[in-house]
């Protein structure tokens, strides 16, 4: 597929690599509908694409409300004039250990269930009403081809302090070949790309000494950016043989 043929949503694209995503897409032609719940980065991410080959509409997005969803991607259809893409890139952290004794006091924490919950009804439930809805349309309306690049992680394998995290990216991973396969008579493919650490507003809070011990840790020396997985996204949607199959993008490090 073509860049400049897409007529694709991207969620959680008010900022860090979505943004950065739908803003790639908007300059080489595409046409990009961008949801977020933060409505004024939004509104600067459609000023900073004007001039772009391509145009983007952006509106309020919450994926973890089924009737929110449905209403974007109808939306979406009709800003745009069609759809055959999705980028579903939204996401959150609400990390810490699923159990945790204090060394001093010998209190017990536990992660909550509302940790819980919020961690998958975004990164997981939410995505899977992003794809049901998109593809929905698009077999409604007859539009093909179409691709959907879901945005899994290398924590899909598992990390400490992050249960609800590794367990969405996991699924999310693991759908994304079920759908490759559910899709296929549609003419829609479905892939995934999963990045390791990523410098970008929700891992930017990190202390210095964790960030230092993460950099030791990954072959390349530094830290990935929204430009390494572009290129990964760009790969999904524009090579028409990938289909069912996850792109690691984390500088060799593995967890």
């Amino acid at each position: 597929m073509q860049l400049s043929d897409m007529k694709i949503i991207v969620t959680g694209a008010a900022q860090g690599m979505g943004a950065h995503f739908a803003r790639r897409l908007a300059e080489a032609g595409a046409q990009v509908a961008a949801g977020d719940v933060k409505e004024e980065l939004l509104a600067e991410l459609v000023e900073a694409t004007k001039g772009s080959k391509g145009k983007l509409f952006a509106k309020k997005l919450d994926v973890s409300n089924e009737a929110d969803v449905g209403a974007f991607v109808e939306w979406a259809h009709g800003a745009m004039g069609g759809l055959n893409g999705l980028v579903n890139n939204a996401g959150i952290l609400r990390d810490g250990l699923l159990v945790k004794k204090d060394r001093t006091t010998g209190a017990i924490t536990k992660m909550t269930k509302d940790q819980w919950d919020a961690v998958i009804g975004v990164n997981l439930t939410g995505a899977v009403m992003m794809v049901r809805e998109t593809v929905a349309k698009m077999v409604a309306t007859e539009q093909k081809p179409g691709v959907i690049v879901n945005m899994s992680s290398v924590a899909r394998h598992g990390n400490r302090g992050q249960s609800n995290y590794s367990s969405a990216k996991a699924a999310l991973a693991a759908q994304s070949v079920t759908w490759s396969r559910e899709f296929a008579p549609f003419g829609i493919r479905v892939n995934a790309v999963a990045p390791g650490m990523v410098e970008t507003p929700m891992t930017q809070g990190m202390n210095q000494k964790a960030r230092d011990a993460i950099v030791a840790s990954i072959p390349v020396g530094r830290i990935g950016v929204p430009e390494d997985l572009w290129l990964a996204v760009k790969f999904a949607i524009e090579c028409d043989y990938f289909n069912g199959r996850v792109i690691d993008v984390d500088g060799g490090a593995g967890l």
